[in-house]
């Protein structure tokens, strides 16, 4: 009988032999994968399949390098150190590397000293607990790429039992092209865990049905083999895996146990996790890493909400939360200092949290984008979305070309369009000193002179410029007898004076006040025109006596005169007196000057007078000082007496006309009139009254007409008073806004008003003036592309900088609100090019501007007219839609400029650029001109 047993026997443990060992394998490959599945997270110490794990986990990390990574100095010092902190909330989201591994330990090992006979869920439910702890503690900790986990592991290190590190030799180095060995390590691993599975019989607490205790104590197994894979080696592991399995499910006999049906089912899932076990795990780990990166982000943004800035609360701080936080000028980020887990913990304690300034007011300017701030994970499902998120598909390839043009340096395509002024049919009336602009703007670069300079600053390049940055010397030739300009080595140089103050602007001014005290400079008369203004020194020196002057001149025979004084640092633009309106509206001007200013204001029906009378406010001055005021020659004669009669009927009074002494030169005041009474009583309507059909402000493209518009009669209607005196004028909402008016912003006009000028104080002291890096000395001549209120500007108050404020055409008409305050500005069709020379201003605005172009023109020939406006080392600031910032930058960097800072939240976006020196070599063809 013995020996007739004994095949049974033998047959019978060969069977039991098998199971075993498919039981094994299956276990085995389930641990591997569940290994392999938390990889990323936590770096195994001494596995034998530490290939694979490797090679997903540098990935990881490299991801993160590259899309948090700061390179320091692709950034200057105020912006590295006010804007774009590289850490984010260091004091409340930084995590211990030993108390991470304590943490995954206590709750495995809590886990394994429950009663398992009571509920087999409850095991699983302890160990899924353990996972979800350990996953809530793993984040992309700073900007600076490192990895999951908080820097629990690096590369080259482990952590024994204990969570004490040592060093692994050589483990850290790469294995990427160690795929096959990495397989054959598993299977070894998978014989090994068989073998130990050999002879152990079940524990009492296992379920009669083989297979639904085997599925939850492989689980079970897996999660604890994953915790403590960082613990212990390849064979300690093995054996664990043995063990727990022993203790568990083992101590009864595996003969008794195990049925034919799971054996199948065993062999089955066996055959399918060899398959698919590298798929499986490769995606399951890439979704793992994903959910928990999202959920990681929220906690973190409501960590980081409760430490916001005052002005800020609702908010989060964390910069990890906020992937597109991060300065995009540093894109091509040098990644070496990646792997340095010192530097890193370094500079996160060396950072504030993050945002300041410039990130934090961003948030309170659109009201409509109140969402969180939108996380990298969720904008970007790996790593090259994430490089490319800021193209969203526009192109880098741009290719620019100078502009091939008679007026070189000097090209203002609207009025250098040459072909459109050879088809004029007259120039009788200056029409070729007008605006004829190109169909479509054009997209080249405007070359630079030779030698040019960064600017001389303000105040001092009121008195000299860089000779090379307006190379001219003809006005000095002919207007250097009367101070006008002279040459002086390598300087241009200003004695202030002019056609009709050759002693000085200064003494000039001051005798138009003693003459008319009511005059009363910087406080009843703020804003003034002066026009045929020359090189400017009259409005130069108003600044002076805190008058703001918008001066203007023909770009003509006197050479660049306009460019003189931009690049003195004075307000000036390109007009002409001719057969338009001038692009202000109506009522708005304080003061009206003209020195000398050779228009022929008594022709033609006074039609030329008549534009400044609907620009003077009523009550305004309009100072003439030209040799019909105090010559006796026949034709100074002639003209003072046509002068005379047309200024009765317009109803000016001639308030005062005295004599500069000093100058030799004599100066008549007129003032307009306050109401309709003298209009009512002429006896001829010569000029005649506009149409009431007339709209006074209607500027734009407008030709002139020969008549006068009624003055306002209704108490709250604008220009029926004078503005309150200067500065209070500036903060207060004019008189004539009302409640019943809705603003730009939804609110009723003076609610409106009042919150716009508190939300750009806020801006300008939180953002621009400290967080954005920019030198305000290097700043003089500013231009608010999109001025709504005059906010912008207000804010800037007490720089010594002044403010073009530009209103489109296609906007809400707020410049008559803009002059009511003591500021100034001009209407403007943002698809053709500004009345300005080449590099005129040192700083551009524009809030949320080209996406309002782009619904009417390209933004390509826009970007060159911004090229062409700004000086180099210029700054253009920009706050639009995202993919209207992601377009600018594309735009920019096609430009050669510097990405001074990139900020977004959601679909809002702010970017702060500088440009350089760079131009191309090649020139077009033919510049359409």
């Amino acid at each position: 009988m013995a020996f007739g047993r004994n095949p049974r026997m033998d047959s019978r443990r060969n069977s039991s032999y098998c199971s075993t060992a498919t039981m094994g394998v299956f276990v085995a490959l389930c641990l591997v994968g569940v290994w392999m599945m938390t990889s990323s997270t936590i770096v195994p110490g001494d596995m034998s399949s530490k290939e694979t794990n490797s090679e997903m986990k540098h990935q990881i990390s490299e991801t993160d390098s590259k899309q948090f990574v700061d390179n320091q100095n692709d950034l200057p010092g105020g912006v590295i150190k006010e804007d774009t902190n590289s850490d984010a909330n260091t004091s409340t989201d930084e995590l211990d590397p030993d108390s991470n591994l304590k943490e995954i330990e206590n709750v495995a090992n809590e886990s394994k000293g429950n009663d398992q006979a009571e509920n087999g869920s409850k095991g699983d439910k302890g160990m899924k607990d353990a996972w979800d702890d350990t996953s809530k503690s793993q984040k992309y900790n700073d900007v600076n790429g490192e990895a999951e986990g908080g820097g629990a592991n690096v590369e080259g290190e482990k952590s024994d039992s204990d969570g004490r590190q040592v060093n692994s030799g050589d483990e850290g180095q790469d294995k990427y092209s160690e795929q096959n060995s990495g397989e054959k390590n598993m299977e070894t691993n998978s014989d090994e865990a068989a073998n130990n599975l050999q002879g152990k019989s079940m524990e009492p607490g296992s379920d009669e049905n083989g297979n639904n205790v085997q599925e939850k104590s492989m689980e079970q197994s897996s999660d604890e083999t994953a915790n403590n894979a960082p613990e212990k080696n390849l064979e300690q592991d093995s054996d664990e895996t043995g063990n727990n399995v022993e203790e568990k499910n083992m101590e009864k006999s595996s003969d008794e146990t195990v049925t034919n049906e799971p054996k199948k089912n065993m062999e089955q899932n066996s055959d399918v996790t060899e398959s698919g076990m590298q798929e499986n795990s490769q995606h399951n780990s890439d979704e793992v890493v994903k959910n928990e990166q999202e959920k990681q982000s929220e906690q973190n943004f409501d960590k980081a909400t409760s430490n916001e800035m005052q002005q800020d609360e609702k908010y989060s701080k964390d910069e990890n939360a906020e992937g597109q936080t991060n300065d995009k000028v540093n894109e091509n980020q040098d990644d070496s200092g990646g792997n340095n887990l010192e530097n890193k913990q370094n500079d996160q304690a060396m950072n504030e949290a993050f945002p300041d300034g410039a990130q934090s007011e961003l948030l309170n300017e659109t009201n409509t984008q109140n969402g969180a701030w939108s996380t990298q994970a969720t904008e970007s499902k790996n790593e090259r979305e994430a490089q490319t998120s800021s193209s969203k598909g526009q192109s880098f390839e741009f290719t620019w070309k100078l502009c091939n043009s008679t007026a070189g340096t000097d090209y203002i395509p609207c009025l250098d369009n040459e072909a459109a002024i050879k088809k004029l049919p007259s120039t009788k009336h200056y029409e070729h000193r007008e605006r004829h602009c190109p169909e479509e703007g054009p997209t080249c670069l405007v070359p630079l002179p030779d030698r040019y300079r960064r600017s001389i600053e303000w105040p001092t390049s009121r008195d000299k410029v860089w000779y090379y940055n307006v190379p001219h010397t003809k006005l000095a030739v002919f207007k250097g007898h009367q101070n006008w300009v002279k040459v002086s080595g390598e300087y241009l140089t200003f004695p202030g004076g002019g056609t009709q103050f050759k002693n000085g602007a200064l003494h000039y001014i001051d005798q138009i006040q003693e003459a008319l005290p009511d005059i009363a400079w910087g406080k009843q008369s703020r804003v003034v025109l002066d026009v045929g203004c020359g090189v400017a020194s009259f409005g130069g020196y108003l600044f002076d006596r805190d008058v703001l002057t918008m001066s203007f001149a023909p770009k003509d025979e006197h050479e660049a005169q306009v460019q003189f004084a931009l690049e003195r640092g004075i307000p000036a633009f390109s007009a002409v007196m001719g057969t338009k309106r001038l692009p202000f509206p109506s009522r708005v001007f304080d003061v009206i000057h003209c020195a000398r200013c050779r228009v022929p204001w008594h022709i033609e029906g006074g039609m030329l007078l008549l534009e400044l009378n609907r620009l003077l406010r009523p009550g305004g001055y309009f100072v003439w000082s030209a040799t019909p005021v105090y010559q006796k020659i026949p034709e100074d004669v002639e003209i003072w007496q046509a002068m005379s009669a047309l200024t009765k009927s317009m109803c000016w009074d001639m308030v005062k006309k005295t004599k500069d002494k000093l100058n030799r030169v004599g100066i008549a005041i007129y003032r307009k009139p306050l109401d309709n009474t003298c209009y009512d009583k002429r006896k001829k309507s010569n000029p005649p009254l506009c149409e009431e059909s007339d709209d006074p402000n209607a500027a734009w493209n407008v030709p002139l007409q020969a008549c006068m518009h009624r003055l306002p009669i209704n108490p709250a209607e604008r220009g029926s008073e004078w503005p309150e005196q200067w500065p209070r004028r500036l903060e207060r909402s004019p008189y004539w806004l009302n409640s019943s008016q809705t603003g730009v912003y939804g609110k009723p006009a003076p609610e409106d008003f009042a919150a716009d000028y508190e939300h750009w104080k806020y801006v300008v002291s939180n953002s621009y003036l400290n967080g954005m890096g920019i030198n305000w000395a290097t700043v003089r001549n500013v231009m608010d592309m999109r001025a709504v209120y005059g906010g912008f500007a207000a804010a800037l108050r007490d720089m010594k900088v002044w403010v073009m404020n530009v209103v489109s055409i296609d906007s809400p008409d707020t410049l008559p609100i803009i002059y009511e305050r003591g500021l100034f500005g001009m209407y403007h069709d943002w698809c053709q090019s500004f009345s300005t020379y080449p590099r005129s201003y040192d700083l551009l605005h524009a809030d949320h501007l080209f996406s309002n172009i782009k619904k009417r023109c390209k933004l390509l020939p826009v970007m060159a007219e911004v090229d062409r406006m700004l000086r180099p080392e210029g700054k253009l600031i920009v706050r639009d839609k995202a993919e209207i910032i992601n377009e600018i930058e594309n735009m920019a960097k096609s430009l050669h400029w510097e990405v001074r800072l990139t900020y977004s939240k959601e679909n809002e976006g702010l970017i702060c650029l500088q440009k350089t020196v760079w131009r191309p070599k090649e020139v077009e063809a033919s510049t359409t001109s």
